[in-house]
């Protein structure tokens, strides 16, 4: 009977000594007047995490160059006609005679031409469809001289006008009407080179 009592008490006492009595935390308790602010603390960020600054903003002129100094010829003529140029004036039927409209297109172009002393003009002459070929070669080659003469009146140096006669080879209308044959008969003026000097 001793052995059980002796098991009784001294487990117990044997299992406290190794596992110890649970201490109880001492209870803290903050003053009711005591005003505390707490914040967040972010994480460390990484380079990824960092926003980087947006470029500043370029302008049109900055990525693209002005496009009377580009080499592409179409780029040149697509700019002149957005700055005013009138690629086309347009002629009576078997005429070569400027009209008051003509000359108004043909006098904005000028002042353009005069500024760009740089740019080299083909000044086409065309005819509508009425008529043989030989006879439209010869109209469409006395209006785009009709053109070249007035530019050069206006102060457009002559060196830098060509002219070249199509014909009625080259309609931008091809029905056989006179609102079709009046788009045909036009001398067309487009850029075609540099000069050397200017």
């Amino acid at each position: 009977m001793n052995r059980k009592w002796m098991v009784w008490t001294v487990v117990p006492v044997l299992l406290m000594f190794i596992y110890g009595c649970p201490k109880k935390k001492p209870a803290t308790t903050a003053p009711a007047d005591l005003d505390v602010e707490t914040t967040t603390v972010p994480a460390p960020t990484t380079p990824e995490d960092v926003e980087q600054p947006a470029p500043a903003p370029t302008t049109e002129m900055d990525e693209q160059e002005d496009p009377l100094l580009s080499a592409d010829m179409q780029a040149v003529n697509d700019e002149l006609r957005r700055r005013g140029f009138s690629p086309d004036v347009y002629f009576e039927y078997d005429e070569t005679t400027l009209s008051d409209e003509a000359r108004e297109r043909l006098a904005r172009n000028a002042d353009l031409l005069k500024s760009q002393t740089q740019f080299m003009v083909t000044i086409e002459g065309h005819a509508d469809s009425r008529g043989t070929n030989e006879y439209n070669l010869a109209l469409g080659d006395r209006r785009a001289a009709a053109v070249r003469d007035y530019m050069g009146s206006l102060g457009v140096s002559a060196d830098r006008l060509r002219t070249l006669s199509y014909g009625e080879e080259r309609p931008v209308c091809t029905e056989e009407a006179e609102s079709c044959w009046s788009q045909n008969r036009r001398g067309h003026m487009i850029i075609t080179g540099r000069s050397n000097v200017g």
